[in-house]
Parts: C-alpha cells; structure tokens; sequence
C-alpha cells in the first residue's frame, strides 16, 4: 500500500459497521457523511442510489426490513490499490444461518467513498 492510498480496511469495515449495521438514523447519517464524498452513488443489483440521505435510507430500510438481530459482517480484511477498495462480508442473523454473501467495491476519493458497488453472491443450490 503506498502512502498516499486510504486504509481501505478501515474506510469499508467503517461503512459495514457504522452505516448498514447501524439502528439510530442519526448516528448512521453522521458515518455517511465523514465516509462518503458529498454526491456518491451506490450501485446495487436492481437500484442505484444516488446521495448521502438515500444511501442513509436504504441501508435503513434493510435493517427494518430484516429484523432486529440481522447483521452484516466483514469476511476477512479490505484489499485494495489505486483509489479501489474491496471487502467481503455475509449478514445474517446475529449467531444464526447466514441469508446472503457479497463484496462491496469501492472507488475512493481524497479518503471517502465515492462509488459503491454492491455486490451479490447467487445462492447455491
């Protein structure tokens, strides 16, 4: 890694931990913005979205939607070079069955998240 690049490790576990596993609208709004530019975009499979409030929003809206004890979790540590960053994770049920594995890749500006692309693993079987 070469000075002048981010720890990716930190910035992406960051917006695992503080944004998409955090309850409190207000503390996840105040991640969103000291880890994302000003305008970033987030690419997920079917949706983009684009600014602070709405990435705020969605990550939301997934906690709600799964219920109180889901969680994500990183597999391994964030690898990246060149203003892009990758970390593997599973969510699931906190101590149950994972429902789903991904990555999120990150293009990375003057240390925050510019462009997230959020990535799904198919289910087996």
């Amino acid at each position: 890694m070469s000075i002048d690049e981010p720890d990716f490790d930190a910035l992406l576990g960051s917006n695992l931990a503080r944004v998409f596993n955090e309850r409190d609208s207000a503390r996840r709004e105040t991640a969103v913005g000291e880890l994302f530019v000003t305008n970033p975009v987030m690419y997920e499979p079917d949706n983009v979205v684009e600014g602070r409030a709405a990435i705020s929003a969605v990550a939301g809206a997934l906690l709600e939607q799964f219920g109180p004890n889901f969680r994500f979790t990183p597999i391994g540590n964030a690898v990246g070079h060149h203003g892009m960053g990758v970390l593997h994770w599973e969510a699931g049920p906190q101590g149950g069955p994972v429902a789903v594995t991904g990555a999120d890749v990150a293009e990375v500006v003057d240390g925050r998240i510019s462009r997230l692309w959020v990535l799904l693993n198919r289910a087996s079987g």
